[in-house]
């Protein structure tokens, strides 16, 4: 590991600790599986509202995979994209019931055979269900990865393997967490309040900016 990612990766323990906590409401791999399709172009904290009422009304695979399609989409509509993301959950609840006995699988190829499932989901659920070391690419690491020089990259796939090789394996989940952290209160997309920044002196966009 370079010295210059150690230290960033300091800054983030010290700020954020290590605790793996994950930001969607969940009791079990399937909740986590259909709010993290949800989450695509939505808040976390609009899908946990969206979850409170849904998982009463569905508390099993088995009343997603027979849901009626209109009626779900009204359930989830305000996390956006609903048409897709009620048709993606359905035929996941189906094929999981089909081929898994219910069980949410484990491993990348797997998961992202599920309707709706690409690597950021696949690997949210790696991370979190079953503790599998895993880089999970959103919008802040993405973002962020790039501020602070870990990747040159703007594919979600390619910076996920530039921090895989970037990153100490017992950092590749709590990173995710921490960024989303960091990236929420002071890396903002605009208007980031460098001012209460401590990654200044290894930002590449901070650096290039000239200072009044």
């Amino acid at each position: 590991m370079k010295k210059r990612t150690g230290e960033i990766l300091a800054i983030l323990d010290e700020e954020y600790g290590k605790d793996l906590r994950c930001y969607l409401n969940h009791q079990n791999a399937w909740q986590l599986l259909f709010a993290t399709i949800m989450s695509a172009q939505c808040t976390d904290a609009r899908v946990n509202m969206v979850t409170e009422q849904l998982y009463r009304k569905y508390d099993s695979l088995e009343k997603f995979a027979e849901a009626d399609i209109g009626e779900l989409e009204q359930d989830i509509r305000s996390t956006g994209f609903y048409h897709n993301k009620a048709r993606n959950i359905i035929a996941c609840a189906r094929k999981l019931l089909l081929d898994y006995n219910g069980e949410v699988p484990r491993t990348v190829e797997e998961l992202t055979e599920l309707p709706g499932v690409g690597r950021k989901t696949a690997n949210v659920i790696r991370g979190n269900i079953y503790n599998d070391p895993s880089v999970v690419v959103d919008t802040h690491v993405k973002r962020i990865s790039g501020r602070l020089g870990l990747t040159k990259n703007t594919e979600p796939e390619k910076i996920e393997q530039d921090l895989m090789r970037e990153l100490p394996k017992d950092h590749w989940i709590s990173f995710n967490i921490q960024i989303i952290a960091f990236g929420r209160t002071i890396c903002t997309a605009r208007n980031p309040h460098c001012e209460k920044c401590r990654f200044t002196k290894y930002c590449l966009e901070y650096n290039q900016v000239p200072k009044s």
